[in-house]
């Protein structure tokens, strides 16, 4: 068979192979709408003049995402179909939602000059957030799952529809698209959502977004960029690849943090722990060649694996991730309980935990912190109890 939409690159390839669900979003592209069918296009008047990106990492497995653009029409009014672009999970047991809602996206908002926009739901060929040719879907044609009826011994993945008239299998986004009107001069968008973080090996979560959408507007490119990552209420230990940050350092401007740059399998990228903060990243004439990927910090620790070399007060987090149970001691095991106290940024009393958490660069030490275990999760308390 065909494949007429792949993957192209092996950073891609691995992230989507060892995850158990994924769901990478975008940037608002330009679309042509020609009834069901929506296909990405260029923009020749309107120019993304400033973007300013905030992420909210929660512990209930969500991301908060807001999204404020500013938009300069060069032209005279005009009217646009904008799309948001979200790639079908991978690796999961979520087929194509024939009502085109996004299975992992919430609270979905779109507004524009300060009023509410209606939008409409649907699939497009998935571009990975890349500009290329692509293949304008009719659903009537392209089919999912056990309505694909590939040969006995051929299988569909989720984020994938077959064409048996064509013999070809494309991968698939949901779009949030909504027609607009730009007056001449500025004009302002403004998107919120939750979107449902990946997870799998290696990872306790994962917050993958496309910029590269950006570039399909008039300027090919977002004149005044602002990326803010945000861990309110709580604490987050993650890093990004610095091939697209490089231009410019991150700056902790709310809150406790603390960032350095590092090595990942020899690819240098941009470590960062925050309390209760707010880090922030700002470029002009950001030309996003690339897409961006937000990583939980204990992939970092695959290569050299230290017991609290990385916690995440999530539900979901498992810190035996490197660990065989068996061979976890008695002093292991106190390390453990004192996590939860480590990541609120207790300072120990005793020698030994305290060299020890020193010694790990996300723990920042907070002599004011009254020690309240109000916020602690249910998985916390079980750690503190059972020491698992």
């Amino acid at each position: 068979m065909k494949h007429l939409s792949f993957l192209h690159s092996s950073f891609f390839i691995f992230i989507f192979t060892t995850f158990t669900s994924l769901a990478a979003f975008a940037n608002d592209g330009v679309f042509f709408a020609g009834g069901s069918q929506l296909v990405p296009i260029k923009e020749t008047n309107i120019a993304i003049t400033k973007e300013v990106l905030t992420i909210s990492l929660q512990d209930d497995g969500y991301a908060n995402v807001n999204v404020q653009y500013e938009f300069r029409n060069n032209g005279d009014e005009k009217v646009v179909t904008m799309g948001f672009e979200s790639m079908a999970p991978y690796n999961d047991d979520k087929t194509l939602n024939k009502r085109s809602i996004h299975p992992y996206i919430k609270d979905f908002t779109a507004v524009m000059n300060g009023e509410p926009i209606s939008y409409k739901n649907g699939i497009a060929a998935s571009t990975f957030g890349e500009n290329k040719a692509i293949t304008p879907l009719d659903l009537k044609q392209w089919k999912a799952g056990d309505e694909a009826k590939l040969k006995e011994d051929e299988w569909l993945e989720n984020h994938m529809l077959y064409n048996a008239k064509l013999d070809s299998i494309v991968e698939f986004s949901y779009v949030y698209y909504f027609t607009v009107t730009f007056r001449p001069g500025v004009n302002t968008v403004h998107h919120t959502y939750r979107y449902r973080m990946s997870y799998g090996v290696g990872r306790t979560f994962e917050v993958p977004y496309w910029l590269t959408p950006a570039m399909r507007w008039a300027n090919h490119q977002i004149d005044d960029f602002t990326l803010r990552i945000q861990a309110k209420n709580t604490a987050k230990h993650f890093y990004l690849p610095d091939s697209l940050f490089m231009s410019a350092p991150f700056t902790v401007t709310e809150g406790t943090g603390k960032v350095r740059r590092t090595e990942h399998y020899d690819e240098s990228c941009t470590e960062i722990s925050l309390r209760n903060g707010t880090v922030e990243w700002h470029a002009t004439n950001f030309k996003p060649i690339q897409n961006m990927v937000i990583s939980s910090a204990d992939m970092l620790q695959m290569e050299h694996f230290v017991l609290g070399g990385f916690y995440d007060r999530s539900q979901g987090y498992q810190p035996w991730s490197y660990r065989d149970v068996e061979k976890v001691t008695a002093n292991d095991k106190r390390i453990l309980r004192n996590l939860p106290y480590a990541s609120r940024g207790y300072v120990f009393k005793d020698p030994a935990l305290r060299d020890y958490f020193n010694a790990l660069w996300w723990y920042m030490p907070d002599p004011t912190w009254e020690t309240s275990t109000d916020d602690f999760t249910p998985r916390e308390w079980k750690l503190i109890n059972k020491g698992e």
